[in-house]
């Protein structure tokens, strides 16, 4: 159900003035990504779903991956998302002119309401007022947790983002898990053998459907043999020793794909993706022991500025290689010089100017906003810093306990912990579930359970409240002055297991130190 509330409940109204207004009676999540759940309730309400008038259908494991994508990696992810998708530059064309599956981002909160019900097997199939529906599973495809569905009375398969009117990412700029490309093309040939013979019309997540059953078999065999030819050919060079950037530089893709404009890079890149292949199976490590521990960049950056005989001779080499045309070179030495010293006018002029022939020579839209984001920051700055929250309200009220614990976890700062130790037991009043969490060598540890009498403290909140303290919305210390929680033994001991909380800014630098 689209990414925001807003655009989906817009996109609702839109369908029932044109077809009639009927009452929503179930959601299907098909997969973890925000864009396919962020909508929710703009076409459905939580009271809907928990009265039982409206499913909320998900494959198995979709939350915990909707929570480790969008919590855990959150405020770096939705940092480089800035790149991925260029929603910060003007629209024109020399800035923004597409995100590769879509045209842009909408700008508002996603929300997000727990399953109720999880696929669990392939084949398995339910009935939704009278609309039979058949899913595959399909996990660790273009998500960890996927799935496709056939509507048998409609002739009708939808591919979910399995397939999409160019070649997708193994593995976005934005960061996420390594996505398995061979799985993923065995899932697109088991669909073909699932429904294919089935199906005459074939839609999917993003872009337009495909008709008739020679077009759909066409378009999910060359699908199908994209993904296997990027995975295979990535490792055939890998086994004769070549390292991720030596085979992205030689796999170029074949006239067969380059012919079709669904097999293209308008999103994915063959040149990210043969990486990404790479690192599924043998790390981000090449293999090269001078790489293994490098230095990094600002200290690196120094000291090619004075193997180059200072600042002007290194940027003079930059000019050089830009005023050539080689503008992955000039890029390359110019990251030194503004890592070694930030604050050169001319080298990020440069850099910017290199950057912007780099985006509008990429085919990938990707890689197009992605350089000129880096060029607009190079010449403005950063977006100004600002409380990043782990994310928005909607995902974090469907988070279990667990959940919250995890998240919190990732902000505990180790380097205020030492000497803390401490044992608590939580009691919730919106979960019938105790749980013992502490600190221990600087790392927050937590468990479901009763808490043992040699717990420090019991205390009693709700799991909103632990949500609120977690995302550094409250204070532990006013919680507690303000009597939202109640504390059975020593209250120091609660202050300084919630007390030593990062926060995490929206801002932060990525094309200088």
């Amino acid at each position: 159900p689209l990414t925001t509330e807003q655009t989906a409940r817009d996109a609702l109204a839109l369908a029932n003035a044109q077809l009639g207004e009927r009452p929503v009676h179930a959601v299907i999540y098909t997969h973890s990504h925000t864009d396919h759940f962020g909508g929710v309730l703009g076409v459905v309400s939580q009271e809907d779903v928990d009265a039982g008038r409206c499913k909320i259908i998900a494959p198995e494991h979709f939350l915990a991956e909707t929570v480790g994508e969008n919590v855990i990696a959150g405020p770096a992810m939705a940092r480089r998302a800035l790149f991925q998708f260029g929603v910060l530059l003007p629209a024109d064309p020399k800035g923004h002119v597409d995100c590769g599956l879509g045209n842009g981002l909408p700008l508002g909160a996603p929300g997000l309401i727990a399953p109720t019900h999880d696929i669990t097997k392939t084949g398995e199939t339910m009935t939704i007022d009278g609309i039979e529906v058949v899913f595959q599973l399909t996990p660790e495809t273009e998500a960890p947790a996927e799935m496709n569905f056939y509507f048998p009375q409609f002739r009708a398969l939808c591919m979910a983002e399995n397939c999409s009117h160019t070649m997708h990412n193994l593995i976005p700029i934005r960061g996420a898990l390594v996505r398995n490309a061979l799985k993923w093309s065995k899932y697109i040939h088991e669909a073909m053998a699932l429904f294919a013979e089935q199906t005459d019309i074939l839609f999917t997540s993003h872009n337009w459907p495909q008709w008739g059953k020679e077009e759909v078999s066409a378009f999910l065999t060359n699908q199908r043999d994209l993904y296997k030819w990027m995975h295979d050919q990535a490792m055939r060079l890998a086994n004769h020793g070549a390292v991720p950037t030596e085979i992205s530089e030689q796999l170029s893709l074949p006239e067969e794909f380059l012919a079709n404009d669904h097999t293209r890079g308008y999103y994915g890149d063959l040149v990210h993706n043969a990486k990404a292949v790479y690192q599924r199976y043998l790390s981000w490590y090449d293999g090269n022991p001078a790489n293994l521990h490098k230095l990094p960049p600002v200290e690196a950056g120094a000291r090619y500025v004075e193997l180059a005989g200072g600042e002007e001779a290194l940027f003079d080499r930059a000019q050089a290689a830009f005023d050539e045309g080689d503008y992955r070179w000039a890029v390359e030495l110019l990251n030194h010089l503004i890592f070694a010293n930030p604050d050169n006018d001319a080298a990020r002029c440069l850099q910017a100017d290199t950057m912007e022939q780099l985006g509008y020579q990429a085919e990938s839209s990707t890689f197009r906003n992605a350089y000129l984001n880096a060029a607009q920051e190079l010449r403005l700055g950063p977006p100004p810093n600002a409380g990043q929250p782990v994310r928005a309200r909607g995902i974090l009220s469907a988070m279990t306990v667990e959940q919250v614990l995890d998240a919190m976890s990732i902000r505990m700062q180790s380097e205020a912990l030492g000497g803390i130790t401490t044992l608590l037991g939580l009691r919730f009043s919106d979960v019938d579930e105790p749980w013992v969490i502490g600190v221990s060598n600087r790392t927050l540890f937590y468990r479901p359970d009763d808490a043992p009498s040699s717990a420090d403290a019991i205390v009693s909140l709700s799991r909103t409240l632990l949500i609120e303290v977690m995302s550094g919305e409250r204070r532990i210390e006013d919680v507690i002055r303000d009597g939202l929680i109640t504390v059975e033994g020593e209250v120091q001991a609660v202050i300084e297991t919630f007390a030593h909380l990062d926060t995490f800014i929206s801002g932060f630098n990525v094309v200088e130190p």
